[in-house]
């Protein structure tokens, strides 16, 4: 038992890293974030379990993919520092595959979420409560420090590649 908890450790530890040093990974969660909180919160879209479903595995595809980019990122800096063409096709075939997960789910959350009913319904509600769109607009700011602002390094810190 005591080594299936450390696995899990691992785990949260490899999320984290990916959290803490791609900011493409924070923009997904960000996004994420804010789509849930939508989906859970209001009842603007009313879901089906296999629409949750749906968006549920994209979303999963989507933040495992960048966890696979930043994996394959760090192999290729821990045998090559200098540019070789073959380590930059293997980093931007994992950035393509981010890439592809992420169209993928947005049209996924086009096709689930961008019905014409749940979109007026959604301006109707920020019309009529103006100060709940003053906080959506806030909300703006700790969302754009959060992406922004961990990527920062400091002078002779490692600096992260293609991000």
């Amino acid at each position: 038992m005591k080594g299936l908890v450390k696995s899990f450790g691992y785990a949260f530890k490899g999320i984290w890293h990916a959290v803490k040093t791609g900011r493409n990974m924070r923009i997904h969660i960000t996004v994420l974030i804010y789509m849930y909180c939508y989906i859970g919160i209001y009842d603007f879209f009313p879901l089906t379990r296999a629409e949750i479903a749906v968006t549920l595995l994209a979303s999963a595809m989507v933040l495992s993919a960048e966890c696979f980019n930043t994996a394959l990122e760090r192999c290729v800096d821990l045998v090559t520092r200098e540019y070789r063409p073959l380590a930059k096709r293997a980093k931007d075939a994992a950035a393509g595959a981010v890439l592809i997960c992420a169209v993928f789910a947005v049209a996924v959350g086009i096709a689930v979420l961008g019905k014409g009913e749940y979109m007026g319904a959604l301006l109707d509600y920020y019309i009529n409560n103006p100060l709940m769109l003053l906080v959506l607009l806030l909300s703006l700011i700790p969302s754009g420090c959060f992406i922004f602002l961990p990527g920062r390094k400091k002078r002779g810190a490692e600096a992260s590649s293609g991000e």
